[in-house]
């Protein structure tokens, strides 16, 4: 794909971004964060030159290896995934922008401790569960507001920001429109919070529908996937 058509594709996803969230409300506004974990360097380059500037990884040596390949670029780095415990140090030392999926108690301490420890502060999203699905991280919405409070006033070098949740792994849009509108209901409620973090290449214009302001695209940026 050439740079002129990727342009022309970026400029479509915008289009749809927008024609999305004026459907909201003329002031509602959304970020797009790239889901780069399948991309190396360069293909993360190309979409920075088109005006992309907020991207996210999965894995911390990703994020890691790829903030080092691009020190020269002011991207601002997300890390998206689930976060292990013993690579706490390691995403500290890129210091990224955001961390989207505080999804227990444990892990939100095990990070305070450390931040304390290098006298840093770390803003952070809390994941929830919002489709009850096993196979993934985060609090139940029944939970969430008690947790929530809880890791702020516990963890106070974490600045969370709001929570981050994945749509429902179905294709009945009845119960995916559910779990994001359970999230939004959430959002709604916690102190100070300005960011709901949800939706993806395959549903970000219902997320956005449903409140979301910040978006996870990754295939949909890049097709050569």
């Amino acid at each position: 794909m050439t740079l002129l058509e990727q342009k022309l594709s970026f400029d479509r996803i915008i289009e749809r971004v927008e024609k999305a969230r004026l459907r909201v409300n003329n002031h509602h506004i959304v970020k797009i964060v790239a889901a780069s974990k399948y991309v190396d360097a360069d293909a993360i380059r190309s979409l920075y030159a088109i005006g992309q500037r907020a991207f996210g990884e999965n894995k911390v040596q990703d994020l890691v290896s790829k903030s080092e390949a691009l020190d020269e670029l002011p991207i601002e780095w997300h890390f998206i995934g689930t976060l292990q415990k013993n690579k706490i140090n390691q995403l500290l030392s890129a210091h990224p922008h955001l961390l989207h999926s505080i999804d227990s108690l444990e892990l939100a301490h095990a990070l305070n401790e450390r931040l304390e420890r290098e006298n840093m502060n770390l803003r952070a999203l809390v994941q929830i569960n919002s489709a009850y699905e096993a196979t993934k991280s985060g609090f139940y919405p029944e939970e969430i507001n008690e947790k929530y409070a809880q890791i702020m006033q516990e963890c106070p070098r974490l600045h969370l920001q709001g929570v981050m949740s994945i749509g429902a792994h179905v294709e009945d849009t009845a119960l995916i429109r559910k779990s994001f509108e359970t999230t939004r209901r959430i959002y709604e409620t916690l102190p100070n919070a300005s960011i709901c973090s949800m939706g993806m290449s395959g549903d970000f214009e219902m997320a956005i529908e449903y409140g979301s302001n910040l978006i996870r695209l990754g295939s949909i940026l890049f097709p050569k996937i």
